[in-house]
């Protein structure tokens, strides 16, 4: 362990990071990229959950003041937003089934809940992608700043009983280097859990809008199997 004064430049951050060991370094360096690979998913599913939501109200309200679905599927039925998967699910499984000539009316709607329910699945497995890593880094980079803080520790217990000195000059430092590894991992794992939280809240938010539409095409396409044969 370096012979070094814990005067307030070589306690700050860099100055413990480059005196670590190399474990520890490593340690922090992970860390450190997981906190920033989690930044990034944060602010791109927030950004895009928002976009989703602003999107998903205007098109679900020129649906329901539309009174020709066929022709409003065909002018925005590809758009990429969750309300206009479900949308085509349900058209797609409607002109299917009413198709024949003999129409199974029990059947049918049985098959339009089931396309539909399978579409808001689908489209929430899409929009949930990722979201993962920020459980697992929430979970996880605790217990790996903890382990390069025992890491560091022991490594300046060893250095310390070498150097017969136990002063407080000798031993803050390499404490320091260690309790730092734990800092990084919290610094990393807190923003994780919190936006895995907020995200996951927003998505089931999300889910029981689409399941609300989807429910209502549903009541909309059971009513016109009572006027169809």
């Amino acid at each position: 362990m370096p012979n070094f004064e814990a005067s307030g430049d070589l306690m700050s951050p860099l100055s413990l990071f480059l005196h670590a060991d190399i474990v520890v370094k490593i340690v922090m360096l992970g860390l450190l990229a997981a906190s920033v690979w989690t930044w990034a998913i944060i602010f791109t599913h927030a950004l895009r959950l928002r976009r989703i939501n602003r999107a998903t109200g205007k098109f679900e309200d020129a649906f329901w003041a539309s009174d020709n679905i066929d022709a409003f599927h065909a002018k925005r039925g590809a758009e990429k937003l969750p309300s206009a998967a479900i949308l085509s699910a349900g058209l797609d499984e409607w002109r299917r089934s009413t198709r024949v000539k003999t129409i199974d009316r029990s059947g049918t709607r049985e098959r339009l809940a089931s396309r539909m329910n399978a579409a808001v699945a689908s489209e929430l497995d899409r929009l949930s992608d990722r979201l993962n890593i920020l459980a697992t880094v929430g979970s996880v980079a605790p217990f790996v700043g903890l382990f390069g803080t025992v890491w560091g520790i022991m490594r300046a217990f060893t250095a310390i009983a070498d150097a017969n000195n136990t002063s407080l000059a000798v031993v803050a430092p390499g404490i320091a280097e260690a309790l730092f590894a734990t800092a990084i991992g919290l610094f990393a794992a807190i923003p994780a859990v919190i936006a895995y939280n907020r995200l996951t809240h927003g998505l089931d938010r999300l889910e029981a809008r689409l399941g609300r539409f989807a429910d209502r095409f549903h009541s909309t396409l059971s009513r016109e199997l009572e006027v169809e044969a």
